[in-house]
């Protein structure tokens, strides 16, 4: 299995020693179009209005409302219509409309989806409308087809978790420690099973989780889910071994019961099992440390993915910005988007709320003004780097295994509605409609 390349330029940004060497040349284009037109246009301009649709938490809401207020300060003839929400239903609502030819001008795209609406003609080709030139390079294929790019990298992140520091600490049990494996994961399971509060778990229930059993195939070195010629490539075994340990979890009451697990709704102050107390553990990005720690400020801390015979956790880009090919203001759309990705007010503004900038110059600026939270997600980051799994999206039309059939089997396996034997012929029955 090939290894995740150094990301070098979020490497250098950790230890501030690569960093101006992998910057490119010496121009200052921030701000500019990919022909150096300022982004800034003529107030005089035809009146646009340009719908902006992104999934996130508060604080990414937040920040990218105030970074639209700016952009139209600057650009007093274009307003935006912003569409937001948390990512439950996000990508339903978003294909809903596409199939109507009413999507938004300008998309926020998982780097899952970009093969598969790129092969619909769903995205437009943004090559030539926006400056890449300081961009992190390694951002840049997954956003690609036929070498044109229809997804521009907001951002890189780990997949890690994040646990209940506070809790352990009042537990008496010591934190895990980066390069921990997942025997100790499950070992820790065992040793905070006597100390749990009533009503109080040990981690959700991953059992049929498709990116915690990936990262649990990737560290037994069994590589990815889906071949990247679109083969099952399960292992069985590991399935069983996976599904199995989390069974027994379930009977040892250290994951919630089932209708508790689906209540979870993630970063939601309300309805988060790991921010109400109900469990200690739960995977996330490096990037979303910060909204988890503003719901209750130093009680929580991120760890690097447990690892077995390899790394589990992996850097990726965290999301894209992407242009509707039935957008009727393509080119304000995109002098927006090369706005948003290139110039140093935005990225001051919009931070590290979609990971480590994807501009190298945006990411050098914010290092004096990180936030301590923002340093923890970058101990994640470096952490995850040396040997980090490859990130892959897949191969074209699996979409709906990973986003529907795995959640399916999922439920079932939490609700004790089959097995895990049963669970596993399951998919690779479904996974023959995609092969």
């Amino acid at each position: 299995m090939m290894k995740w390349k150094r990301l070098q330029i979020v490497a250098a940004l950790l230890v501030c020693s690569l960093l101006l060497a992998a910057c490119g040349g010496k121009g200052d284009n921030a701000g500019t179009t990919a022909g150096n037109t300022p982004a800034v246009s003529n107030s005089a301009s035809e009146k646009v209005k340009l719908r902006v649709m992104w999934w996130g938490s508060q604080p990414r809401h937040e920040a990218t409302l105030k970074a639209l207020e700016l952009y139209t300060e600057k650009n007093p003839h274009v307003t935006f219509e912003p569409e937001y929400s948390g990512m439950d239903g996000y990508l339903d609502k978003l294909s809903t409309q596409a199939a109507a030819h009413n999507e938004p001008d300008i998309i926020q795209m998982d780097p899952g989806w970009i093969s598969d609406w790129t092969s619909r003609n769903q995205l437009e080709a943004l090559d030539g409308k926006v400056n890449l030139a300081d961009l992190t390079p390694s951002l840049l294929p997954i956003g690609q087809k036929d070498g044109q790019q229809y997804g521009v990298p907001l951002g890189s992140v780990a997949f890690g978790m994040i646990y209940d520091k506070a809790a352990l600490e009042k537990m008496g049990v010591a934190a895990p420690q980066y390069g921990w494996t997942w025997d100790d994961f499950f070992a820790l399971a065992e040793e905070v099973k006597p100390k749990l509060a009533k009503g109080q778990y040990f981690t959700l229930d991953y059992a049929g989780n498709y990116f915690m059993f990936s990262a649990y195939h990737y560290a037994k070195g069994k590589g990815t889910l889906i071949t990247e010629d679109g083969k099952f490539n399960i292992d069985e075994a590991t399935f069983l071994e996976w599904t199995k340990k989390f069974e027994q979890l379930r009977n040892d009451g250290l994951i919630p019961p089932a209708d508790l697990n689906a209540s979870d709704k993630e970063m939601d102050p309300t309805a988060d099992l790991l921010v109400n107390g109900k469990v200690l553990f739960r995977y996330s990005f490096s990037n979303n440390y910060t909204t988890w720690d503003s719901m209750k400020e130093g009680a929580f801390d991120l760890i690097s993915m447990p690892r077995a015979e390899e790394a589990g956790g992996w850097l990726k880009p965290s999301m894209f910005l992407s242009l509707s090919p039935n957008s009727k203001h393509k080119e304000e759309a995109a002098k927006f988007i090369d706005w948003f990705i290139n110039d140093p007010e935005a990225g001051k503004i919009l931070g590290t709320a979609r990971g480590v900038p994807a501009n190298a110059k945006i990411a050098e600026s914010l290092i004096p003004n990180l936030s301590e939270g923002e340093k923890v997600g970058m101990q994640l980051i470096d952490a995850t780097t040396p040997d980090g799994q490859t990130f892959t999206t897949g191969p074209e039309g699996w979409v709906n295994f990973i986003d529907k059939d795995f959640p399916l089997v999922r439920d079932e396996l939490s609700f004790g509605r089959t097995t895990p034997e049963q669970a596993y012929e399951s998919l690779k029955k479904a996974a023959q409609e995609y092969e």
